[in-house]
């Protein structure tokens, strides 16, 4: 039988996990958004648009290059989830 300590294990361990693999891509997002508002306090152009669509891109170029480790990290945590099924049952 699981134990509320092992379920509070199992929550901190996936909240870890979500962070983690998170990151990447919302540090991308983040320094091109500041980027782009630098670049529009700069110029005067206040566009919607002109934030949307680099921050897109970026966070598409950002899944390319971070996807493989994202999936891995994921996975390594469901496989790790899943070899110790016998334990919580």
């Amino acid at each position: 039988m699981i134990t509320e300590g092992q379920v509070l294990d199992i929550a901190r361990d996936a909240i870890y996990v979500i962070i983690t693999t998170s990151a990447p891509l919302l540090i991308v997002s983040l320094v091109v958004g500041l980027i782009i508002s630098i670049f529009q306090t700069v110029t005067s152009i206040q566009e919607q648009t002109l934030t949307f669509v680099p921050k897109i891109l970026a966070v598409f170029a950002g899944m390319m290059l971070f996807g493989a480790w994202m999936l891995n990290n994921m996975s390594s945590f469901m496989i790790d989830l899943w070899s110790d099924f016998s334990v919580y049952v």
